[in-house]
């Protein structure tokens, strides 16, 4: 699923190209990806321009110049494309918006989703998240003070979305690697030294993740040299039975309230 350093990859590259340029086309293949009958959704769009993206969580909010959004959230699998006709990649597209001579594809989506919504119900919806972890307001104390109260594994406080907005399997995982920690540890447990090495784990990974284009499995566009160059970078993601690059233990895979982990038993500790 991608997480904040994909949509976060995807905000930038949008904001390059879409930005108050005339939508000129829409399609919807597929109506369950919507949440307004398909003429509706047509006629919101064509014609109207994308005056600002953002990027909350793993959510883009397309803001339209009517001061309506286009809420997404790609789920599992899904993925976007801006090209021309001639360049699409090989996959069925759940929604396409064009934009003169190149059209947005939305890729991927059947569990993921494009909303057409207020302001009021973008809001009521992105209020109901945590705390940015990139935010410049997210200090060390900030940190500990929403770390001070929560119980149970470190994985599962990572990828709760009402506790921290934007981190899901993956670098829960990449997260726990580079803090020294199991990602079963329970936080209650954690010492401040851990504390301040998992906040600083966090902003490292994310960070580094994000500059590099996250994961994604295709590009964004011909000539994409950036999105999903983080692929080769992971330490412990889906590299089970694999050797640790930290020393000589091996990557090792279990589950912990019902998600995957991976994690080196060798060089994550409990404290």
């Amino acid at each position: 699923m991608p997480e904040l350093p994909e949509m976060e990859n995807y905000r930038r590259l949008l904001s390059q190209h879409i930005i108050n340029v005339p939508i000129t086309g829409v399609t919807v293949n597929r109506e369950k990806t919507i949440n307004v009958e398909t003429n509706v959704f047509t006629e919101a769009l064509l014609g109207a321009r994308v005056v600002f993206v953002e990027r909350r969580a793993k959510y883009i909010l397309f803001h339209l110049y009517d001061g309506r959004r286009l809420l997404l959230h790609l789920m599992l699998g899904g993925m976007l494309f801006y090209g021309t006709e001639e360049e699409r990649p090989e996959r069925s597209t759940q929604v396409e918006l064009a934009f003169g001579d190149h059209i947005l594809y939305f890729i991927g989506l059947r569990l993921g989703y494009l909303h057409l919504v207020s302001v009021k119900e973008g809001e009521a919806l992105m209020g109901k998240l945590g705390p940015e972890l990139l935010d410049r307001r997210m200090t060390l104390e900030r940190f500990e003070g929403l770390l001070k109260k929560r119980r149970g594994a470190l994985k599962t406080t990572l990828v709760n979305q009402q506790v921290f907005a934007g981190i899901g399997n993956c670098y829960a995982d990449e997260i726990a690697y580079e803090a020294k920690l199991l990602p079963t540890v329970l936080i209650q447990t954690l010492t401040k030294d851990s504390i301040a090495r998992l906040y600083k784990a966090v902003r490292k990974v994310l960070t580094e993740a994000t500059e590099i284009g996250g994961y994604m499995e295709i590009p964004f566009m011909t000539g994409d040299m950036v999105t999903g160059s983080y692929n080769d970078q992971c330490k412990v993601y889906d590299r089970e039975g694999e050797p640790c690059l930290r020393g000589g233990g091996t990557i090792v895979k279990v589950e912990l309230s019902g998600r995957k982990v991976f994690y080196c038993p060798d060089c994550q500790l409990e404290q």
